[in-house]
C-alpha cells in the first residue's frame, strides 16, 4: 500500500525536524519543479534516488525511472552500492 502525501508530510516533518504543513509545502515545491523539468522534456537525477525522464517515442512518450544503485541495494537487487565508511 502506498502512502499517502498526508503521510510522506508527516514522516517527511519529523525527519526534517518542521511543521506538517512546511513540509506539504515541500512537497508541492518538489513536485512542481519536476513538472516544469518534464514539460520541457528534460529529465532530472537525484543523487541516492535515480533518475527520472521522459523516454519519447514515434506514436507516444512514456515515463521512465532508473533506480540508483543505493535504492536497489536497499531493495535487495543487484547493486553495485558500496556505502562509504
Amino acid at each position: 500500500m502506498a502512502a499517502s502525501k498526508a503521510q510522506f508530510a508527516s514522516l517527511l516533518a519529523k525527519r526534517m525536524n518542521c511543521n506538517v504543513n512546511t513540509a506539504s509545502q515541500w512537497i508541492d515545491a518538489y513536485s512542481e519543479t519536476l513538472f516544469e523539468i518534464f514539460k520541457n522534456g528534460e529529465g532530472v537525477t537525484i543523487e541516492g534516488l535515480g533518475g527520472f525522464y521522459l523516454s519519447r517515442r514515434s506514436d507516444s512518450t512514456a515515463f521512465k525511472f532508473n533506480p540508483s544503485q543505493k535504492l536497489k541495494k536497499i531493495l535487495g537487487w543487484s547493486s553495485s552500492y558500496k556505502k562509504n565508511v
